[in-house]
């Protein structure tokens, strides 16, 4: 247990001792050599990173951005239940315009001639029956197609189900086509106008540059090295560029990310400031989640037949979503962020001397001895004193003061 008297002189230290900086002079190679370091990896950090590498003079500011697309292609389909179909923008964009996004039917599960009736439900293990006491009047499970009737009904030749009231025939989504349905839809164009503004320096610009004319744009392709600023994709060249395959992505579907990235220098010319395009797959898709892979949803196209009934055309579409994500951020040069950050970068030098001080009055043999150079005990004059610290010099002297 501390004595009483050890805890009175830290207080008495504490309220009534004052420290006061004092210059000392060392000769020595290490620490100068080593001073010298210290400094100078804070004044390269301070010039190469701080204000060439981050542009420490620039004030900054974020991107406000809005994005519309068109998509053109035309596919032709040649099948057994829809015959021979020419497929357009309007057929397979859904919805026709979307929030910087648009989404490309690439398959689909399509279910002819829906209307409300009573019909067999879709196979599958809580619908199968063999009587009628297996079937529930009233009841909707979660995956049902319609309204169950309490009836035991042949599905097929050979599978019985319970009657549902219902949109029949009920769909059937248990075979996917492969390859996909709309396969040509690789070769499909989408085309990015993006508008980009930042506020803080009133400064404007879209991704069809001054130079791109009429012409040009109606004949360009992107690509990274030999046409990096046309704004119109190919499908297929934006999948590749994810380093995933289109035809195997177009069975199930998927989510594409466009990025655009507008960093700029507005201290050089405007014309410097141009899109950079990157791609990637969003939806995470490998061989070890195989559990709703893809992409897909369900819409339908409603019609009267000829005898006033209500009918409608199922079409369970599977295809790629494109989502256009814009980012970036501009920088001018500013005095307030340039002062600021030489005053930062001259604070840091004080880190050397601190860190040399440590080592001379901690880790070096002649420690005790730099340690009486470095301080300096001094009582106060007014109120006199019976003890006089420091080195046997200050101490001789304290005494002859006195």
């Amino acid at each position: 247990m501390a004595a009483p008297g050890c805890c009175c002189e830290g207080l008495r230290g504490f309220l009534f001792e004052y420290d006061t900086p004092r210059i000392v002079l060392i000769r020595s190679r290490k620490v100068g050599l080593m001073n010298r370091l210290v400094q100078l990896a804070i004044l390269a950090y301070v010039i190469g990173w701080v204000f060439v590498w981050e542009k420490g003079y620039q004030e900054t500011d974020s991107v406000v951005s809005s994005v519309t697309t068109k998509v053109k292609g035309v596919a032709v389909t040649n099948t057994s239940k829809l015959g021979l179909r020419v497929w357009d923008v309007a057929d397979y964009v859904i919805p026709p315009q979307g929030e910087n996004a648009v989404f490309v039917m690439t398959n689909l599960i399509i279910t002819l001639n829906q209307t409300q009736d009573h019909c067999a439900e879709f196979p599958d293990k809580t619908t199968t029956c063999s009587h009628d006491d297996n079937c529930t009047a009233g009841y909707i499970g979660t995956h049902s197609s319609g309204v169950q009737t309490g009836k035991c009904v042949p599905y097929n030749s050979s599978i019985q189900t319970c009657e549902v009231f219902a949109w029949c025939p009920v769909e059937d989504d248990g075979i996917l086509p492969k390859p996909a349905f709309l396969k040509d839809a690789e070769n499909f164009t989408l085309l990015v106008k993006n508008n980009i503004w930042y506020p803080k320096f009133g400064f404007t610009k879209r991704n069809i540059l001054p130079t791109i004319n009429k012409t040009y744009l109606m004949s360009c392709k992107y690509h990274a090295q030999t046409d990096p600023f046309c704004p119109i994709f190919r499908l297929r060249d934006m999948v590749d560029a994810a380093g995933q395959d289109f035809q195997e992505m177009a069975v199930e579907g998927g989510v594409m990310g466009l990025q655009i990235n507008w960093d700029c220098d507005l201290d050089k010319p405007a014309s410097r400031c141009v899109p950079k395009y990157t791609f990637r797959r969003i939806d995470n898709k490998d061989s070890s989640h195989t559990v709703s892979p893809g992409y897909n949803f369900r819409f339908a196209k409603y019609y009267q037949t000829a005898e006033g009934v209500d009918s409608r055309t199922l079409i369970k579409a599977y295809g790629i979503r494109f989502d256009i994500m814009v980012f970036g951020k501009a920088g001018k040069f500013d005095i307030i962020p340039t002062m600021i950050n030489i005053g930062s970068g001259l604070a840091l030098f004080g880190v050397a001397t601190v860190l040399c001080d440590i080592i001379v009055l901690y880790f070096m043999k002649k420690k005790y001895y730099y340690r009486e150079k470095k301080y300096k005990y001094v009582e106060d004059f007014e109120l006199g004193a019976n003890e006089c610290y420091g080195s046997q010099e200050e101490r001789q002297e304290c005494g002859g003061d006195r």
